[in-house]
């Protein structure tokens, strides 16, 4: 069976180099203004059987967020789920909202160690399903004044001083077009449309005959100076917004 992810051997030439404290070269800094390549697998990496969750891997081939272990119960008892970084440090809190007609879920700033207890209500964005009268759009984002997609946003520790206002009184910050289903689907950015990341099926094997891999694994690709944590919050609200019936796998040995 191929990978899921990048190979190994340059995720080890990677950890190497960091751990050898070598100058950032010119090389690395043309690399931080490309677009960041990922690969989504929907499976926890607990691996245990019963389990729900996400696993993704950067180019290197190293584990750079999860979710693990919720459940797919039905939106009023499924409860708060957890993005982490790959080390399991908690970064964003993704709560659905129990009275919504559109599927709408709300995106929280995890509070660092040592902040009040007020932080925890520091609303980041706000996201929910589209219609089927908007054609192509399978969702619409709207973000806080004090947080942006990009790579170091800014937030305050006030949770009352940049509420989402609701749907209807402001325009969306990012459309989601395509179908995430069909694992195809465009992140962009309003009013201008351009794109900020993209969703696509992932293939694997020789170039002139790839393999085209299952919908439980696909790639995602961020541009530049967009904050990937937030891209990845989008897609995990997105899974479960475009609900369908979902069977774990067992764990293997």
């Amino acid at each position: 069976m191929s990978r899921i992810h990048p190979n190994a051997e340059a995720s080890r030439r990677r950890l190497l180099l960091r751990d050898g404290g070598a100058a950032p070269s010119a090389d690395s800094a043309a690399a931080s203004a490309a677009a960041k390549c990922y690969t989504v697998w929907m499976r926890s990496s607990m691996g245990f059987q019963g389990t729900d969750g996400f696993s993704v891997y950067d180019a290197g081939g190293a584990l750079a967020f999860r979710v693990d272990n919720y459940s797919r119960r039905r939106k009023i008892f499924a409860g708060e789920l957890t993005l982490m970084d790959g080390h399991g440090a908690p970064l964003l809190s993704l709560r659905p909202q129990i009275i919504s007609m559109h599927d709408q879920w709300n995106c929280y700033k995890v509070p660092e160690e040592g902040q009040t207890k007020r932080a925890r209500s520091q609303q980041l964005f706000s996201m929910r399903k589209c219609s089927v009268l908007q054609g192509n759009r399978e969702a619409e984002v709207y973000m806080t004044s004090a947080c942006s997609t990009t790579a170091t946003p800014t937030t305050t520790t006030s949770p009352a001083s940049d509420p989402v206002p609701p749907p209807g009184h402001q325009a969306p910050s990012f459309w989601i077009e395509g179908c995430f289903r069909r694992r195809s689907c465009k992140i962009r950015r309003v009013p201008d449309g351009q794109e900020v990341a993209k969703i696509a099926r992932k293939k694997a094997g020789p170039g002139k005959a790839p393999l085209t891999l299952g919908d439980d694994v696909f790639s995602l690709v961020v541009q530049p100076d967009v904050d990937c944590a937030v891209i990845m919050a989008l897609v995990v609200v997105l899974d479960r917004i475009c609900w369908r019936p979902y069977t774990p796998l067992i764990c293997s040995s």
